[in-house]
């Protein structure tokens, strides 16, 4: 059985900067990434990077931006970026810090983890494998490795009242932007309730605002498109296609929408496309079962996002009721011939914005995030706006299809990060940092939910780790201003 000082599940950005940074404190350290590929959503497709207030961004992740920069060119850091050239700098990474990776091994969901009182000795993989160590971390996206350590999490969308928020849970009357244009009759076949309602509509909010509720806000793929003829392979009809499925797409046209996606430029000719407008990319009430599902229903899940998207450009491209400057307005974009070799150029990785969330002594919520509630403890920043997509479609009471869920709000100053929301209750495990599905409300991880601040709080766990493996304490024990001391002098912006 192989031993380690840490041992990270989930090769995210995250996974991969705490890597960095145990090897740069003298640690041995192990990815198990259940994948071929590593860098999540960093790697992916995200390449439009969702930063907020930018002087918020330090450590090992401004590394990264400065890196991306070098790799165009530039000596400031980049923001927007190919998927291959984050996929390089991780890569380099690993290579630099001599970082074991297992790919393609995944944690065994029914029996994973070797637990002592509230120590974990060991996780093990469906293969068999099993990987000993003294400090773990879940960096993925699900929340794996914390469930089946017994760590407390929630999913869905808290009630307001629980922690004295204002816009977590249902939201009907702050879902105004990504909304569908007003008067979509919500029937398969149009003023015929008997016909029943459109795929993916429900009768009602299933609630009254403010009141919390199972649902998940909408996942979709970030693609990477070009219009350079030279390096594009055009996405074909699907197999299984049914036109049917995007009627409540052809009536948005017919009351007016006409933008369906964004098609945000990076460098070379591409783009990172994601969710825009009332009917778009994110496939809104098909998640809510993906946090708790298995493997293989996961898969299911994600390869019916996948089938969606392909169908939605291909109806955008070709279908005789898209209106012909919608059609000429999209025509030309296709999916990159020298992007994700090994997936027929289509990203393997779902934008999963919310999955499982820890609920540790710390819970991170509105209240933190807008600063009537201090940070005492912070392990880095958050500056992004709050930003839930939507989480339903329903039938309002004047008979048209609404979007529920989309929750914009900003932020007049960043907020810090506590400790306490990275690291569970000590009675349920002393050995385990969790910087990805960490101790959160529903509304304010859709702020901590970025990609850069993923990478600080990964930073910040495996310092936390190499402190208290040399004290030989719990993590709940690490002293923060030794803690602090460290992460100042590493760059980390607090």
């Amino acid at each position: 059985m192989m031993r380690y000082d840490l041992v990270i599940y989930g090769g995210t950005s995250a996974g991969i900067v705490a890597a960095v940074q145990a090897r740069r404190m003298g640690l041995r350290v192990i990815i198990i990434e259940p994948t071929s590929r590593i860098g999540g959503l960093s790697s992916g497709g995200l390449g439009d990077t969702d930063f907020g207030n930018k002087e918020t961004i330090g450590g090992i992740s401004l590394e990264f931006y400065k890196h991306v920069g070098q790799k165009y060119g530039q000596d400031l850091a980049q923001w927007k970026f190919e998927p291959k050239i984050a996929l390089a700098i991780f890569q380099d990474w690993i290579e630099e810090h001599n970082i074991e990776v297992l790919f393609e091994e995944r944690l065994d969901q029914s029996n994973g983890v070797i637990l002592t009182a509230n120590r974990i000795q060991a996780i093990r993989m469906e293969s068999g494998k099993e990987i000993m160590g003294s400090m773990f971390m879940d960096a993925g996206y699900e929340g794996d490795l914390m469930k089946a350590a017994g760590v407390t999490y929630t999913t869905g969308r808290e009630a307001n009242a629980l922690y004295g928020e204002r816009y977590n849970g249902i939201q009907t009357g702050n879902a105004l932007k990504n909304q569908l244009p007003v008067g979509i009759d919500p029937y398969r076949i149009k003023g015929d309730r008997t016909s029943g309602l459109l795929p993916g509509v429900n009768a009602d909010a299933g609630g009254q605002d403010g009141e919390g509720d199972h649902r998940v806000q909408a996942y979709c793929y970030r693609m990477c498109l070009t219009d350079n003829p030279d390096n594009r392979i055009m996405i074909e009809r699907p197999t299984d296609y049914d036109d049917s499925e995007y009627e409540l797409m052809f009536r948005a046209m017919a009351c007016g929408q006409s933008e369906f996606f964004k098609l945000v430029p990076v460098p070379n000719g591409k783009t990172d496309s994601n969710n825009n407008s009332g009917m778009s990319t994110d496939y809104i009430g098909f998640n809510y079962n993906y946090p708790e599902a298995d493997y293989e229903a996961r898969k299911r899940i994600a390869f019916a996002h996948e089938m969606y998207q392909r169908g939605l450009i291909w109806t955008l491209q070709n279908h005789p009721r898209t209106p012909v400057e919608v059609r000429n307005f999209y025509k030309e974009w296709g999916l990159p011939k020298d992007e994700f070799l090994d997936n027929g150029h289509w990203t393997p990785q779902l934008y999963i914005r919310e999955s499982r969330r820890m609920v540790s002594s710390t819970v991170m919520n509105e209240n933190h995030i807008v600063l009537r509630t201090p940070v005492v403890d912070s392990v880095g920043m958050g500056s992004y706006t709050m930003d839930s997509h939507n989480t339903q479609r329903y039938v309002s009471t004047d008979g048209y299809v609404v979007n529920e869920g989309d929750v914009q709000i900003k932020l007049d100053a960043p907020y810090s990060i506590s400790y306490g929301s990275i690291v569970p209750k000590e009675e349920e495990c002393m050995n385990l940092f969790v910087p990805v599905c960490l101790s959160t409300s529903h509304i304010a991880y859709g702020t901590i939910r970025m990609e850069p601040v993923f990478m600080v709080l990964g930073q910040s766990a495996a310092t936390a780790a190499a402190l208290a493996i040399e004290k030989d304490i719990s993590i709940q024990h690490v002293d923060y201003s030794a803690l602090r001391k460290r992460l100042l002098e590493d760059g980390q912006v607090l």
